[in-house]
């Protein structure tokens, strides 16, 4: 590419289309209360075995046939087994209502508000649940609100700033994981111990409903729009159009990679509270909480903005980088995070704090792979697949296996998350597999949108 041409790509791509900025912001803070949302169940697991797994409590039909269904195979006392099964719920409905949403043909902000005030709505009715079987059905609707943000966010951003800058844009819209997740961590635990478990839940629905009722005032991005396409229209997503977005091999490694981690750490961040309080003995759960939510935010926002950073100052030597920054840092943290399992705490501390550093240096990168190396029509759907596999692969089986392994080995939780560790070395494999194909599938895409692939 000429000098002048370069000049006036990045002279294009400086200026960000009206509304970039409110819409970056207002997208981060649904994100912050997704995670939120996602994490508050997590930070009261004790007081929900308690609750409904107490000695003399009456489950009902459902629940009870559900017990007797997995004690029948690992033994008398399934609870835990069971508290799985409430993230499981969740993510099998946005698993399979990601691609739902990502495919329609409407107006993006009124889908986004239409899953955030449902979502929020979902979250209070967790605090009401008198049963376990109508707390399992309210986190089946928590999951199908998120499914219509998940897969339509990233795609926006994506359509709103250019690649030079979307590896930063990504990261940044992605610091809402850690904080969120701390947030849901902190706010779960203390609001727990001072008011009761429901109120954990209670209290997230108001900010959603104004946030999605602020999304209706919204303008529409246009469509591909940063990758300077002409072509607006969006067409109806086949069967063949996601085959065709699987045989982009850039895509399918990061996409698998993605889901290595996805499993490891969707099931690790749902019993770690629970593990640290039980199993390794350390007596406050308010005060885990509010520790394991501190390390989150710096561990979270120092590896999530450090991966970004890196990964697009290193673009321009290696057109791998975003892959290669992935998976040096799973390669790194998996060590980390296998001796925090048997250094004693408050050492063990340090190690964990290292281990989710690493873990979300690749959260920024791995995203902007996907958006990088899909087409600006099939974006959205091709975010909405990437949801799909990972899930199906990742979170929604292995919370239940932790607590299954544990149940099959009389509770002991140190074997059932060295079983699900070993995918964290799986994703840094893949991911550097991965490297190879990036540079030509980010030029195939930059080539069919018209756009230079520097600007």
């Amino acid at each position: 590419m000429s000098d002048q041409k370069k000049t006036s790509a990045a002279a294009a791509s400086s200026t960000f289309a009206p509304g970039a900025k409110s819409a970056l912001w207002l997208l981060l803070a649904i994100n912050l209360f997704n995670w939120i949302d996602r994490q508050v169940l997590a930070a009261v697991v004790p007081n929900i075995r308690e609750e409904f797994f107490a000695p003399g409590a009456e489950p009902g039909p459902f629940v009870q046939g559900l017990l007797n269904f997995f004690g029948s195979f690992l033994g008398g006392h399934p609870e835990n087994a069971m508290i799985g099964l409430l993230a499981m719920a969740f993510m099998v409905t946005y698993m399979i209502s990601a691609p739902i949403f990502g495919a329609l043909n409407m107006k993006r902000w009124w889908i986004i508000a239409f899953g955030v005030i449902l979502w929020s709505l979902a979250s209070g009715a967790s605090g009401l649940a008198m049963g376990f079987g109508v707390l399992l059905l309210t986190r089946c609707f928590v999951g199908i609100g998120e499914a219509a943000y998940g897969p339509i966010a990233p795609a926006m951003l994506s359509d709103i700033f250019p690649v030079n800058v979307r590896g930063k844009i990504m990261a940044f819209f992605y610091l809402a994981i850690p904080i969120g997740a701390a947030l849901g961590f902190v706010l779960g635990g203390l609001v727990a111990a001072k008011l009761g478990w429901q109120w954990a839940f209670y209290l997230v629905v108001p900010p959603g409903i104004i946030l999605g009722i602020w999304c209706l005032f919204m303008k529409e991005p246009t469509r591909g729009g940063a990758d300077n396409l002409v072509q607006q229209s969006k067409q109806k997503m086949k069967l063949k159009d996601y085959m065709a977005i699987l045989k982009i091999p850039s895509f399918r490694f990061d996409t698998f990679g993605m889901a290595a981690m996805t499993f490891a750490m969707g099931g690790i961040s749902f019993w770690i509270p629970s593990y640290i309080h039980e199993y390794r003995g350390v007596p406050d759960l308010a005060q885990v909480n509010l520790i394991f939510g501190g390390i989150l935010v710096v561990a979270g926002i120092g590896g999530t903005i450090f991966g970004g950073w890196i990964a697009d100052r290193m673009r321009e030597r290696f057109s791998g980088s975003y892959f290669i920054v992935s998976a040096a840092a799973m390669l790194v943290g998996f060590p980390l995070w296998i001796a925090a399992l048997y250094v004693p705490f408050p050492y063990a501390w340090g190690l964990i704090f290292g281990a989710c550093f690493c873990l979300f240096v690749s959260t920024g990168p791995s995203n902007t792979i996907l958006a990088n190396v899909t087409h600006p029509m099939v974006r959205a759907s091709a975010f909405a697949l990437n949801i799909l596999i990972i899930h199906a692969l990742g979170d929604v089986i292995s919370p239940m296996i932790i607590g299954a392994v544990a149940d099959a080995t009389g509770g002991n939780m140190n074997t059932a998350f060295l079983v699900v560790s070993a995918f964290i070395l799986l994703a840094g494999v893949l991911w550097l597999w991965g490297a190879r194909y990036l540079g030509a599938d980010t030029a195939k895409v930059a080539a069919a949108s018209g756009s230079p692939e520097d600007r």
